[in-house]
This record gives C-alpha cells, sequence and structure tokens, in this order.
C-alpha cells in the first residue's frame, strides 16, 4: 500500500455516557491503528464534552494490498481508586485517505463528528477527529546495481 505518516487530530467529543457514581468523568482516548497504540491526554473537569485538540502520529509502511486500513478510537474515563472505565469507540476506515494520499503525496479528512458506541452498540455521543496522510517520499539510490561497486578491492 505505501509508507508514510498518519496524524489523528482529536479535537474534541459532545454527549459521552458517564459511569462514574458522582457523574464527573475524566475522559482520554486510546487510538490504535494496526499494532500501534497512542494514548491522549486526560481531559479534566471537561466532563462529558471534553476537548483535547492534539495530534497523535502513526508510521505507516504496509506493502500489503486490498488491506483495510482502520484507526480505532477507544474513550476511556481515568480513575484514581478503580480501572478505568470503557465509554464508547468509534471507528473511521482510512483506506482511501492512504491511497489517495500516495498517489497525491498527502490527503486529509477535515474534523467530523464519527458516532461513540457503548459495547452494546448503542449510542453515547460523538467524537471529532481530522486525520492527515502524508506519503514518504522514496529516493533513489544512486544507480548502484547489485550492489557491485562494494566487490571491487584495491
Amino acid at each position: 500500500m505505501g509508507r508514510g505518516l498518519l496524524e489523528v487530530h482529536l479535537v474534541d467529543a459532545k454527549g459521552l455516557a458517564g459511569t462514574d457514581f458522582l457523574g464527573k468523568i475524566d475522559p482520554y482516548v486510546i487510538v490504535q491503528y494496526r499494532s500501534q497504540e497512542r494514548k491522549s491526554t486526560t481531559a479534566r473537569d471537561d466532563g462529558r464534552n471534553p476537548i483535547w485538540n492534539e495530534v497523535l502520529k502513526f508510521q505507516i509502511s504496509s506493502t500489503a494490498a486490498n488491506v483495510q486500513h482502520k484507526i480505532l478510537l477507544r474513550i476511556m474515563d481515568h480513575d484514581n481508586f478503580s480501572s478505568d472505565d470503557f465509554l464508547g469507540q468509534a471507528t473511521i476506515n482510512v483506506t482511501d485517505l492512504i491511497t489517495i494520499g500516495m498517489e497525491k503525496g498527502k490527503s486529509e479528512l477535515n474534523p467530523a463528528k464519527y458516532s461513540v458506541v457503548t459495547a452494546d452498540n448503542s449510542y453515547h455521543g460523538a467524537i471529532k477527529v481530522g486525520v492527515t496522510f502524508t506519503a514518504a517520499k522514496v529516493e533513489e539510490d544512486g544507480g548502484q546495481v547489485g550492489g557491485w561497486m562494494h566487490s571491487y578491492r584495491d
């Protein structure tokens, strides 16, 4: 497919479901692309409508064609005295974005809202995310064919 840099711009979320006893949540997002994971900062005191406004970067290096490229956004609630709670997730298919980026050098999905669904597939708010893919530049190897220049000795 290609090589390059995938940048995920987490903007904000609206209407997240809360699970804490007092109703106060401190959400963060775990963004996953294939085997890579990045974690956002925790939005403290923003409750059900957090604002992150941060960019998480992923290196893309894929030679496989016909593979679905997806970003998984898992929204979690940070808890101090117990394990963090799962608030919901959203998925963004970036296959076309990467394909266009490989052809044109760069492609971008402007920030848009994606539905947040819980484990039982019920809708609980939306997360606003933008994505940019910049293709890596392929450099020529200087015309060395088969490494013959390195086999000659004085």
